[in-house]
């Protein structure tokens, strides 16, 4: 009898603890992207040029992450989303995790529209 239980519940178990995993990388990602905008944003209220803030924060977030750097005269603001994949076994759709972060560009740079 305690097989028959023990052969119900492990799947059960396997798949809470898949997702409890899954949860972890979801806030790892969560905080990896808010990180990342919040440099990239600091690198572009310097001056850095875009197309390199661009590449500094792609290396630092996980593949396939959408970035957007925008630059005006007050201020830079830095947006990143990137999806997370679930267990397979879940049989769920991907989270979208997003990082935002905003800045005020330093006295002499001039504004970037790309």
């Amino acid at each position: 009898m305690a097989t028959a239980e023990i052969a119900v519940a492990l799947p059960a178990l396997v798949l809470v603890t898949a997702i409890a995993l899954w949860g972890l990388k979801v806030a790892s990602v969560q905080l990896t992207c808010t990180d990342a905008a919040q440099a990239g944003a600091r690198a572009a209220a310097r001056g850095e040029p875009l197309p390199a803030v661009r590449e500094f924060v792609a290396r630092a977030v996980p593949k396939g992450a959408t970035i957007k750097v925008h630059r005006d005269k007050a201020t830079v603001q830095v947006d990143i989303s990137a999806a997370v994949n679930p267990p397979a076994a879940a049989h769920l759709p991907a989270l979208t995790v997003h990082g935002r972060a905003t800045a005020a560009t330093e006295p002499g740079v001039p504004p970037d529209e790309s």
